[in-house]
């Protein structure tokens, strides 16, 4: 009997030699495996010097890895001078290496090596994130390259993790139709705000996939990793996914006075240098629900991988409580 593999995770040392064999970057001495989460990441080091991440990419509840658009996005970022790690190719010029395991062909992607730290609590490392969200933003307005696989708009978002969400096994019969209600509530509200911009997002920038570190001045700048969720999609999202990292997501506990100021610190310094129109600040709140939605989709769709208990039962009730708390959130500027 043939078991099914629902996913692999190769060591450090087997992406090394795959990495040896098929980049023109030398040999390979040291590797390190970093972290295993929606997709596999891997550290390298070569004889040179030089440093790389290896992202070992997962199939996903949306589907497969973007990979030619993220790094033509990725290289149009860098080209207008944003900070941003971009993708190697590999010597056949392809931009990902597709690794037979025992679940299918998965794509593995190189990137340039980042040093720094994580965005912190101070008024200039949040500062410098809102300000180089900004300049990601502005920098992509000009984009003209591949299509994106995938775009953020409420079916991406919203749509289709409530679907995966109410197959979830831990779903019961008395939550399935609070979810639903929830879920359209929200669709709704957001449609009701009208027209709403969109950019060319990150689409995962919580402050830890960037590192904040000293310009040539001295000054502290973002640099911008993992652009796994990509894409076009709505501003309001995108500004949405800090706030949702900074409040707690829990019923019955409201945003402490330092949450609130974290908030208003990046969305000022974001309006400084790109302006954000009165619907667009509205619906931030709004796609902080959004944002959790996706969350709780993306957990029901790598069950096979991580199992159920990933999304209890009783977590799931406790979701509806904060859920119904988050609609009538009001975002302090």
């Amino acid at each position: 009997m043939e078991l099914e593999i629902a996913q692999s995770t190769p060591t450090a040392a087997s992406i090394a030699t795959l990495v040896q064999a098929h980049y023109d970057l030398g040999q390979v001495v040291e590797s390190e495996f970093l972290r295993r989460s929606f997709n596999q990441v891997y550290r390298l080091g070569f004889a040179s010097g030089r440093r790389v991440v290896a992202r070992l990419c997962a199939e996903r509840p949306r589907g497969g890895p973007n990979t030619l658009f993220e790094a033509a996005a990725l290289e149009h970022w860098a080209r207008l001078g944003c900070r941003v790690a971009r993708c190697l190719p590999a010597a056949s010029g392809e931009f990902a290496v597709h690794v037979p395991l025992a679940e299918g062909r998965r794509a593995l992607m190189l990137f340039e090596h980042l040093d720094g730290e994580a965005t912190g609590d101070s008024a200039e490392d949040i500062e410098a994130l809102a300000r180089g969200l900004a300049a990601l933003h502005r920098a992509g307005e000009s984009y003209q390259g591949l299509d994106s696989i995938y775009r953020l708009d409420l079916d991406y978002l919203l749509l289709m993790p409530l679907l995966g969400l109410l197959r979830a096994p831990t779903m019961t019969a008395e939550l399935r139709p609070q979810f639903e209600q929830l879920g359209q509530r929200l669709h709704d509200d957001i449609l009701a705000l009208g027209d709403l911009s969109h950019v060319l997002c990150h689409g995962d920038a919580h402050g830890s996939n960037n590192f904040v570190v000293p310009d040539a001045e001295g000054q502290r700048e973002a640099v911008f990793f993992d652009f796994d969720e990509a894409g076009p999609g709505y501003l309001a999202y995108e500004l949405a996914v800090y706030p949702w990292s900074l409040y707690p997501r829990a019923p019955d506990v409201p945003a402490s006075d330092k949450t609130k100021a974290q908030w208003r610190r990046f969305i000022s310094a974001y309006r400084e240098v790109r302006p954000v129109t009165g619907a667009d600040l509205a619906a931030i709140a709004r796609f902080m629900a959004v944002r959790q939605f996706w969350l709780l989709g993306e957990y029901a769709g790598r069950i096979p991988v991580w199992g159920s208990q990933a999304i209890p039962t009783d977590y799931l009730r406790r979701q509806v409580s904060m859920l119904r708390t988050w609609e009538t959130l009001e975002l302090p500027l």
